[in-house]
């Protein structure tokens, strides 16, 4: 499955934090632009593709469903094409499903979550099965950008994660409903 939120470095560290999770790739997707695909055509905002986590996961030790409800903790999905401060489409937030049965997951997560906050959710939710769907890894030096620079990727860390390296806004990682998915309690 595919999850778009922002700054794809951190939402894929704080994948990569999660028990069951058995690696992560970051790259492009949902847009109209084909192959090849690079990152200095992405943030013109011209390809339509937005920045995107892809996460393959051991569903006997983590859920879909919880995987999901990490993602809508990780950033504001009631922002339209903007993630702190990020702009543009290429920074929306989306989660593209692979089955019928994450689809029902997805919208049984979005259920769940506070009726204030769903009700101004815009995240796109769409197939990435469907006909003229589009995803590309993106280059070698952005996949485990935030790893590399030496940031946290342990399963179950709860060290904050800042975007950008040392200079970006930091993810608080040892929230309640954050700490129950990374320490494997749910």
């Amino acid at each position: 499955m595919l999850f778009a939120g922002g700054c794809f470095w951190s939402i894929e560290l704080a994948f990569q934090r999660v028990p069951g999770v058995l690696r992560t790739a970051v790259g492009y997707a949902g847009g109209h632009t084909l192959s090849p695909v690079t990152y200095e055509a992405v943030t013109t905002g011209t390809t339509g593709h937005a920045e995107t986590v892809e996460v393959v996961y051991d569903p006997q030790r983590v859920s879909f469903e919880r995987l999901v409800d990490l993602f809508w903790q990780l950033h504001d999905p009631t922002t339209l094409n903007r993630q702190g401060g990020d702009t543009g489409t290429q920074y929306r937030s989306a989660i593209w499903y692979t089955s019928e049965a994450q689809r029902v997951a997805v919208e049984a997560s979005l259920a769940r979550l506070p009726a204030d906050v769903r009700r101004r959710v815009v995240t796109q939710i769409s197939s990435a099965t469907a006909k003229g769907f589009i995803w590309e890894a993106a280059e070698g030096y952005h996949q485990q950008y935030l790893q590399k620079g030496g940031q946290d990727a342990t399963t179950g860390s709860l060290k904050p994660i800042q975007c950008y390296g040392n200079r970006g806004p930091i993810k608080k990682m040892d929230k309640p409903g954050i700490r129950a998915i990374l320490k494997g309690e749910l």
